[in-house]
């Protein structure tokens, strides 16, 4: 056992990135420091993780708010395995070749989130392009899994793109989550380099076609900055996203995981922030959460809630 052990601390995670050369790692400002994890309430949510066999994205993507989180019960699940198909230069979750679908994990999610009294959860999973539709089925019986077990819970999901799979979307789609994300990452100029794997403009039509199968969905889309982009391509990027009908758009930090992932180019100012909120709320998003901080699923469930009231008070001004 102890050589199995040793075997597995010795392999790398990024095997992809190791020949890469080295990027500087930029120290942090002061507005991007966070406390280390530790209160009750954060061991009390990694011992139900633990229990029931799931894994987060909170820990797979070193997420800088897992103790603000953890500390309320909230947790991202990442379904579907922890090894992904891509090779994303920001991202921090491992790469590989994925192990086969565990056909009990939406029982296992599903009780999970019953047994920590949820009243929004958020499922994202890896990329799986080895699958026949990027998993899009499994992604939906969790989602039925959990109304089933926690009728009461609403359910935001963070999906991959599922490109070059035809008829998937539509299974994820009609699974009927309460909020439908998908994150644009960056600006398409970057996409080659951050972003490989992908299309701008396939992850631009999944969101509109989210809309065109159910106008009544919330959608919600994500942007990282400090890559390199400029402000005129943000907010290019905003509009593209209104045209396909976003909801709600998040805007956070780029922080580089390791020296082998993509260098932080800048940190963006609060004060930028601010500023590209004000853009974005003039633009027509619902929603909008812009901080150095913001994650996708940072405050998923209160931002629900004024997401619904938002269109909610629209509807009664028209």
């Amino acid at each position: 056992m102890a050589v199995v052990i040793d075997t597995l601390k010795a392999r790398p995670r990024h095997p992809e990135k190791q020949n890469r050369p080295d990027t500087p790692l930029l120290r942090k400002p002061e507005w991007l420091r966070v406390r280390a994890p530790g209160s009750n309430g954060y061991n009390e949510t990694r011992e139900i993780v633990r229990s029931h066999k799931l894994v987060t994205v909170c820990e797979e993507a070193a997420c800088p708010n897992i103790g603000e989180c953890w500390t309320q019960k909230h947790a991202t699940m990442m379904i579907m395995g922890e090894i992904c198909t891509r090779a994303c230069s920001f991202c921090n979750v491992a790469t590989g070749k994925p192990n086969q679908l565990d056909p009990d994990e939406p029982r296992r999610v599903a009780e999970a989130v019953a047994k920590m009294g949820l009243k929004h959860v958020v499922i994202t999973s890896v990329d799986r392009d080895d699958l026949f539709d990027g998993g899009a089925r499994h992604f939906a019986e969790v989602v039925y899994a959990i109304r089933e077990a926690a009728p009461q819970t609403t359910i935001e999901i963070l999906t991959p793109d599922f490109l070059r799979k035809d008829g998937a979307a539509e299974v994820v789609i009609d699974s009927a989550p309460d909020v439908f994300n998908h994150n644009l990452e960056t600006v398409p100029r970057l996409y080659l380099g951050i972003r490989p794997g992908a299309r701008y403009y396939n992850s631009l039509r999944l969101l509109d076609k989210v809309k065109e199968r159910d106008p009544r969905r919330f959608t919600k889309s994500g942007l990282m900055v400090g890559l390199g982009e400029t402000k005129e391509e943000v907010m290019q990027v905003m509009d593209d996203m209104r045209s396909a009908g976003v909801d709600f758009i998040t805007i956070g930090q780029y922080l580089q995981p390791t020296r082998k992932h993509a260098p932080v180019d800048r940190f963006v100012t609060p004060e930028e922030f601010q500023a590209y909120e004000q853009i974005a709320r003039a633009k027509g998003f619902l929603m909008v959460s812009a901080s150095p901080l913001t994650r996708s699923s940072h405050h998923a469930g209160e931002d629900f809630a004024r997401l619904k009231a938002a269109r909610e008070a629209k509807e009664a001004a028209a």
